[in-house]
């Protein structure tokens, strides 16, 4: 009897079974709205929840304008606030569906009508930022906007990826170009379109550049300069920037570096490796090719008491607000940041260098309490006998702010004698100036040797002032 029902269980099941396979092999995959249109003088389909601004944005900048439009009398209108705003210094948010996602398959553009207050550049502006991973964001920067409506083309990289998408629109505008002051931006006819005007793509990773970086073994990387160029109606080109997610990634050496679909990069062993990439079957121009020495020896950790320390940068620490590691001072600055982690320790990395700062102002320091700065210092690369490097100290006087006519400094030189190559440099400094209880910022500076390999690149960590 035993026997009869274990067999008679095992048939249920196999018709069971059976029948859900059928069911499955059967089965039409659920479909998405394939509604193109976002604005056109009102929402579509967009539900009750979907304008979320950014962090730091004007909460009241968007508002609808019942008597501006492009060809009608309604449009979404944004006031770009001053840059002393209490409430808010820029315009930012996203527009994405409160419901169902679309289905933009059938689309090769965004496309949409814009006008301002003033003759303006919209810093950004784009699609795909929905809060929920930003999968497939794409980006046009430095939009211009006249006085009166013209259409902007934004083309998809590839739109086969966009099945179910719900960031429809997004924009980020301030006053950098307006020398502070507020403007008002007009949009309308918001809508993803077929165009048959898109033509001559051209991805590029690296912006197209063959470029070469050092690393070592548990650093992590990521593959930058991710842009498509493409040829509008107009005749004119459209760059945009676009989410690692549109490309597919290839390690010439898997052995060395192993890339996700997110543009990651590991690099797990010595040796050369290089990145590239293609986007919709497209071969992208530029490379990254990742040289790598092997294990990275990180620098000491520090044990210092935390309560006798101040840090600017430190795994080990808990750091202060930092307003820049690299301030990017134009037109003679040429140092790129190239910061990555080893094993989930933070690296400043500095590539190209002359000189760079590293700037907190709110708060400033008060080196009368924590009288001594600490630097841990990475050359990786032969060191010049003739190396000049300066480290410049700058206290912002009681206005506490730079420039502001009461600075001071302290510098002090370090030469090849204080380096070995490819080892960290742990540097104390006392801090001996007279004016020292606003310090501001630190400064590192590359002085006889501009342009020498030796210096061409360094790293940084554990900076803190400490009693």
């Amino acid at each position: 009897m035993n026997f009869k029902k274990s067999v008679l269980l095992i048939l249920s099941f196999s018709i069971l079974l059976s029948c859900e396979r059928d069911l499955s092999d059967d089965a039409v995959l659920a479909s998405f709205p394939k509604t193109g249109d976002v604005y056109t003088d009102t929402f579509v389909n967009m539900g009750s929840d979907f304008y979320l601004p950014f962090e730091g944005s004007k909460l009241t900048a968007f508002s609808i304008d019942n008597e501006e439009g492009y060809l009608s009398d309604s449009s979404i209108r944004i006031d770009v606030p001053n840059e002393v705003d209490p409430t808010g210094n820029y315009a930012g948010a996203i527009f994405r569906v409160d419901g169902v996602p679309r289905d933009l398959t059938g689309f090769n553009a965004l496309t949409f009508w814009v006008k301002a207050s003033r003759g303006v550049s919209i810093d950004a502006v784009g699609f795909g930022n929905d809060f929920l991973g930003d999968t497939y964001q794409v980006t046009a920067n430095d939009v211009n906007a006249d006085t009166s409506w013209s259409q902007v083309t934004i083309p998809i990289p590839d739109s086969s990826k966009l099945i179910q998408e719900r960031g429809m629109f997004w924009y980020s505008m301030g006053t950098q170009n307006t020398a502070g002051s507020a403007y008002t931006v007009w949009f309308d006819e918001i809508k993803f379109e077929n165009l048959g005007t898109i033509g001559q793509p051209r991805p590029a990773i690296s912006n197209g550049e063959d470029v070469v970086t050092n690393s070592f073994t548990g650093v992590e990387l990521q593959v930058n300069g991710l842009i498509e160029t493409f040829n509008l109606g107009s005749g004119l080109d459209q760059v945009v920037t676009v989410a690692p997610s549109y490309y597919d990634f290839t390690a010439s050496n898997p052995s060395v570096t192993a890339v996700d679909s997110f543009g990651n990069i590991a690099v797990t062993s010595a040796g050369t490796s290089v990145i590239t990439a293609t986007l919709a079957d497209r071969n992208a121009a530029g490379s990254l090719t990742v040289n790598s020495q092997g294990v990275f020896q990180l620098p000491p950790a520090p044990t210092r008491d935390p309560s006798r320390v101040v840090s600017i940068f430190s795994d080990v620490y808990n750091d202060i607000p930092v307003d820049f590691f690299n301030g990017y001072w134009q037109p003679f600055q040429t140092t790129l940041s190239a910061d990555f982690s080893v094993n989930s320790d933070q690296i400043l990395g500095y590539s190209n260098f002359n000189f760079v700062g590293n700037q907190f102002s709110s708060p400033t320091i008060d080196a009368t309490v924590y009288p001594n700065l600490h630097i841990d210092m990475f050359i990786p690369a032969q060191i010049e006998p003739d190396l000049d490097f300066l480290i410049t100290i700058k206290d912002f006087g009681a206005d506490q702010v730079d420039g502001g006519g009461d600075d001071t400094i302290q510098q002090v030189f370090f030469f090849a004698s204080d380096f070995t190559a490819n080892t960290w440099a742990s540097f104390d400094i006392p801090v001996t100036m007279a004016n020292r209880n606003n310090i501001g910022q630190i400064i590192y500076e590359n002085i006889n040797n501009p342009t020498t390999s030796s210096i061409e690149s360094f790293y940084l960590d554990n900076i803190y002032f400490y009693n």
